[in-house]
C-alpha cells in the first residue's frame, strides 16, 4: 500500500490503536525541557505556540494527546456523576494524556505507544479536563507499573502541582482549575471510551 500523499492530522489521522483502551498511539506536544507550551492547530495538523510558560513550573512528563477522542457530552456526565455536580460541559477538546518514561525524550510532535493506568479528574473552569497517565511501552522501568497505586506519590503529586498551577496568576483570589480525583487504570479506560463515543458522534456521525 502506497502512504498518503501528505502528512495525516495527528487527531483525525492518526489512528488509537486495535489494542485500546489498554495499549494506545499517543501523540506528543511537549516534553519537560520545552520552555514554551506547544498544541495542535486544529485546523491544519501542525503544532503551535500556544504560550511561553508563564512561571518556573515545567511539565514533569511528556504531555499530548489521544488520537479520535474528544471531550464532550459522554465525558462530562461521567465527570458529573463521579463528582456528584451539575453543569459541567466537555472542554471541547481531545483527550489529554501524559506519558511517563525514564528516559529523556527532547521534542514532540512524535507518536507513542502508551498503557494508561490511571488517571487525574481535572476541571477547569466548569470544563472536564481529565488529564490520562500512562507509561512509556517497553520502558525499563516504568513498564513494571500497571495502576495508578503502583505510582510512587511525589510524581502524582508533581504532575497534579503543574496542573493546578500552569495557569494561576500569582496572587489571584480564584483558582482556576481543580482536580477531584485521582483515578485507577479501569476509570481511565472508561473515560477513554467515552471521548471516542463523544469523537464518532461528533465527527463521524455529524
Amino acid at each position: 500500500m502506497n502512504p498518503p500523499p501528505y502528512k495525516s492530522h495527528p487527531w483525525h489521522g492518526i489512528e488509537i490503536g486495535p489494542d485500546a483502551p489498554e495499549i494506545i498511539t499517543a501523540f506528543i506536544e511537549v516534553v519537560p525541557t520545552d520552555t514554551v507550551k506547544y498544541e495542535v492547530d486544529k485546523e491544519t495538523g501542525y503544532l503551535k505556540i500556544d504560550r511561553p510558560q508563564k512561571f518556573s513550573n515545567i511539565i514533569p512528563s511528556l504531555y499530548g494527546f489521544i488520537p479520535r477522542t474528544y471531550c464532550d457530552k459522554e465525558v462530562a456526565a461521567y465527570c458529573m456523576d463521579k463528582t456528584n455536580r451539575s453543569g459541567i460541559i466537555g472542554d471541547g477538546d481531545p483527550l489529554d494524556i501524559c506519558v511517563l518514561t525514564e528516559r529523556e525524550i527532547t521534542h514532540g510532535d512524535i507518536l507513542v505507544q502508551a498503557i494508561p493506568i490511571g488517571g487525574l479528574r481535572m476541571i477547569d473552569g466548569g470544563e472536564a479536563d481529565d488529564k490520562i497517565i500512562a507509561t512509556l511501552k517497553n520502558d525499563e522501568v516504568y513498564q513494571h507499573w500497571t495502576d495508578i497505586d503502583q505510582i510512587p506519590p511525589a510524581i502524582i503529586n508533581r504532575l497534579k502541582h503543574y496542573f493546578l498551577t500552569y495557569k494561576q496568576i500569582p496572587d489571584a483570589e480564584n483558582e482556576i482549575c481543580e482536580i477531584t480525583h485521582v483515578y485507577n487504570k479501569a476509570e481511565a479506560h472508561e473515560v477513554i471510551r467515552r471521548s471516542r463515543k463523544d469523537y464518532i458522534e461528533t465527527y463521524i456521525h455529524k
